[in-house]
């Protein structure tokens, strides 16, 4: 098992990458694979919305987000981390999931359907619960279970340093961890005893008029 931990902070080394370090540490020592993808710093166009993707499997603008969503097929898990920035995700990873998270599902590929997913942020003091909300509603509209520590997936600092001293923070990124690791693991004993995900149905489209 294999679980994919997105950096969406601007820096590679940062806060974000600290928390998710923590996270990473642990769920190895639990016996679960991770890598820690850094998206970078140059600017990501937003989606146009114009649903080529759904015709051609995957997006017109032709840039790392095609590559990224190939990629990450092939993982069991997402823990996607961000700085606060303006009280919400940051301005490279939004657009950059908005457009991953649509080209899987308008190709059909379906891949993150029913996988776990958690967010974390990290934040020098504000603005964390409001970025998580944001980031959890990738996990949610995806049929993907959201794993939670003890409480919300947050670290305090303006460094790495004042990272690593919020202890109660950096406790709850090895919670997360080993709560994240354990749902793989249930999830891996239900498909050997024959119990698998549910069948989807086909999907209604309405709006609040009809």
């Amino acid at each position: 098992m294999k679980v994919l931990l997105i950096n969406g902070s601007p820096n590679e080394k940062g806060c974000t990458y600290t928390a998710l370090s923590e996270v990473a540490l642990t769920l190895n020592k639990e016996g679960i694979e991770t890598e820690i993808y850094y998206i970078g710093k140059e600017p990501v166009a937003p989606c146009r919305a114009c649903r080529a993707c759904g015709k051609i499997g995957r997006c017109v603008i032709n840039d790392k987000v095609n590559d990224f969503v190939e990629y990450a097929r092939k993982f069991d898990g997402y823990i996607i981390g961000s700085p606060v920035h303006y009280g919400s995700a940051s301005g490279v990873l939004v657009p950059f999931l908005d457009r991953a998270f649509f080209v899987d599902y308008m190709s059909g590929h379906d891949s993150f359907k029913h996988k776990p997913g958690s967010a974390i942020v990290s934040a020098r003091r504000a603005g964390t619960t409001a970025t998580l909300d944001q980031l959890n509603k990738y996990f949610q509209i995806n049929q993907m279970p959201v794993i939670s520590g003890r409480y919300w997936n947050m670290v305090h600092g303006q460094s790495t340093f004042e990272v690593k001293e919020d202890k109660e923070g950096m406790q709850n990124m090895r919670i997360l961890a080993k709560n994240f690791a354990y749902h793989l693991k249930c999830k891996e004993a239900a498909q050997k005893a024959g119990i698998n995900p549910p069948e989807g149905e086909e999907v209604e489209y309405t709006n609040f008029i009809h």
